[in-house]
């Protein structure tokens, strides 16, 4: 039986903050959202490494370094400073008038 599609706090393009594990405090911007993992790629936190066998695409093998997907309960949507309305910058005029 398939589970219904879960409704999740943040998107991608979205500001976050990292609030458990080894990354914690990181802020950045969510890249990727894995819906059936549940999971994020946030910008700030470094990818793993990962070691890959000879193959015809990789002759040499060697390390690729993939994205590190962070569970999204433990991600924080971060507001951003956002613009100053009209109305407070009309009150600023009317200060700097006064003076």
């Amino acid at each position: 039986m398939k589970r219904p599609q879960a409704h999740f706090h943040v998107k991608r393009g979205d500001v976050v903050k990292v609030l458990t594990g080894d990354y914690r405090g990181v802020e950045g911007l969510i890249l990727k959202v894995i819906r059936k993992k549940e999971k994020v790629h946030v910008e700030g936190v470094p990818p793993i490494k990962k070691a890959v066998k000879p193959s015809q695409e990789r002759p040499e093998g060697g390390f690729i370094e993939i994205g590190r997907p962070i569970h999204i309960s433990n991600v924080k949507k971060v507001e951003v400073e956002k613009r100053p309305s009209a109305k407070k910058k009309a009150k600023k005029k009317v200060v700097e008038k006064k003076k």
